[in-house]
């Protein structure tokens, strides 16, 4: 494999760095699920920690490189769960998080933010615009200015996943992983190539945000301008050219899923696997639910990397009744 920007060793090295609370999440055959997908379901759960999903893999290695550093603030955009697991990671090292987000993501990820002792800014407009203004402050106050999927910390503690995938029995054919700004992609993906180069790693992304996969379907960055997807953690606009290369080198494919798979998705996991699952989560199973000869009689793994939802809008997209109620 020709080299990434990430590096094994720095890799290994930041599995020290993160609170065990994100590390060695479960990875388990969901048999429930197998009969109406024809093919071994292996589910690696990263909603079991304090930010609910696997992006505090990553601020874990930013927040403790800064502090040893003597920086004592920061500041990122955030449809929502960087932004949670950066002020997770920030409060628990004395560091000032400031988050930018779009005024119109979900509540329930806002109100999160807050808790977390982060200062939150709104604007109005989309993650792009978000990525703008968190720009602009950092110039401003000489801050840090965390970017997911181009620091690569953030892509390197992702990668974790991957050191754990590998370190296991049964061996398995496929990776599933969610698409968005490509940490998570590039990160286990790299660790796929390094260890288990036979192993096929599978991108998924929603139709209504395609702009990474059709990036790497093109060997070039190719923008949208606009996204229209339930799936708000995958929703950018702008590959970030640095990341699309690292992904061309480590990805076997980069599919995309309609909406109405990404819910029926939700709501196998839900009914079959009792996971309540954000929608970027459940792409996985929606690349599964739309191809089934592709991936029939394999051993396939899905991360299943957040579960930050807004209940009103659970409740409509799954149809479960509300969340917490006998």
């Amino acid at each position: 494999m020709q080299n990434t920007r990430l590096d094994t060793d720095r890799i290994r090295a930041a599995r020290r760095l993160i609170d065990p609370a994100f590390l060695n999440t479960p990875l388990y055959r969901c048999e429930a699920l197998e009969p109406a997908l024809g093919c071994a379901v292996s589910i690696k759960l990263e909603t079991a920690n304090p930010v609910r999903s696997f992006k505090a893999r990553g601020t874990e290695v930013v927040a403790s490189l800064l502090a040893d550093s003597g920086r004592r603030a920061a500041v990122c955009a955030s449809s929502g769960n960087l932004g949670q697991a950066l002020a997770w990671s920030g409060r628990a090292r004395g560091l000032d998080v400031t988050v930018v987000s779009s005024r119109f993501a979900t509540a329930a990820k806002l109100d999160r933010i807050r808790a977390l002792d982060a200062r939150l800014e709104l604007v109005d407009g989309d993650h792009e615009l978000a990525r703008e203004r968190a720009a602009d402050i950092a110039r401003a106050d000489g801050i840090r200015l965390v970017e997911d999927s181009l620091d690569i910390e953030t892509c390197e503690g992702a990668a974790t996943i991957g050191l754990e995938l590998v370190d296991t029995e049964p061996k398995f054919d496929t990776v599933l992983v969610a698409l968005g700004g490509g940490a998570l992609a590039t990160g286990v993906g790299h660790v796929l190539k390094t260890f288990a180069p036979e192993v096929e790693l599978i991108c998924v992304q929603p139709l209504g945000a395609p702009a990474m996969a059709h990036s790497w379907r093109n060997r070039r960055v190719i923008t949208t301008d606009s996204t229209d997807t339930i799936a708000d953690g995958v929703d950018g606009r702008r590959p970030i050219p640095a990341v699309l290369d690292d992904l061309l080198l480590v990805a076997d494919d980069a599919v995309l899923v309609q909406e109405s798979s990404i819910i029926t998705a939700m709501r196998m996991l839900f009914n079959q696997a009792g996971l309540v699952v954000e929608p970027s989560a459940a792409l996985g199973i929606a690349a599964l639910l739309e191809n089934p000869t592709r991936f029939a009689g394999r051993h396939v793994v899905t991360v299943v990397c957040g579960s930050n939802v807004d209940v009103e809008a659970y409740h409509r997209w799954v149809g479960t009744g509300r969340i917490g109620e006998s």
